[in-house]
């Protein structure tokens, strides 16, 4: 045995069974070392799904496709999110100038030893990106005039990236077990093994009864 005990003192609490310690333990183990397989393999599987989803939509523009069992059953399906893009300054200097002719008052000139910095508002700032990024244009409308700028240096860029998203069937009169019950049921019955091959069972050798004599 590899458990250690100290002996017994007045005061001391009692010490849990050896045994029921040892198979928290085990079990601890067992689990972690499984999970440690199944981690590994969702992520290639989502490395591997995620890129033939890509090439799917860029073909075809498709966004969703079922999670089906061998059976035909769906359990899930996996739906793509488109990504966004927002307005970004991408030269501070033909921004700053624009926003010095136009709208002088939210051009900023601060004198400091040895130099002049030139800035624009942040607050101004802020609202034209916003703007432009409701817009899908690197536009401003003057709210006192109503004339529409072309805002310079300024561009539209992916703010986040398209993602897919799985999500799993829920219960129903029909089929009262949901996606994730149906893949367990499915992976108890041996019937996705293909998946997850470092954690089949060993195939056992048919058992032959000899022929009496």
């Amino acid at each position: 045995m590899t458990e250690q005990s100290e002996p017994q003192t007045e005061g001391k609490p009692a010490a849990p069974d050896p045994v029921v310690v040892r198979e928290a333990v085990t079990r601890q183990a067992v689990l972690g070392a499984l999970l440690d397989h199944i981690k590994d393999a969702y992520k290639n599987a989502k490395t591997t799904a995620d890129d033939l989803l890509d090439r799917s939509y860029r073909a075809g523009g498709t966004t969703k496709y079922d999670a089906l069992l061998p059976d035909g059953t769906k359990v899930g399906s996996s739906s793509r999110s488109g990504g966004e893009r927002e307005a970004q300054v991408i030269d501070d200097e033909v921004f700053r100038a624009w926003v010095r002719d136009h709208f002088p008052t939210e051009h900023v000139v601060e004198f400091v030893p040895a130099q002049v910095v030139t800035a624009v508002r942040p607050g101004f700032a802020g609202k034209v990106l916003a703007e432009a990024t409701a817009a899908g244009t690197a536009k401003y409308v003057d709210p006192g005039t109503g004339e529409v700028h072309d805002v310079p240096g300024v561009e539209l860029k992916p703010s986040r990236a398209a993602s897919h998203r799985l999500t799993y069937t829920r219960g129903s009169k029909t089929q009262p077990a949901g996606g994730r019950d149906l893949v367990a049921a499915a992976w108890r019955a041996g019937a996705l093994v293909e998946h997850l091959p470092a954690l089949a069972p060993a195939a056992t050798a048919p058992v032959v009864e000899e022929a009496e004599q």
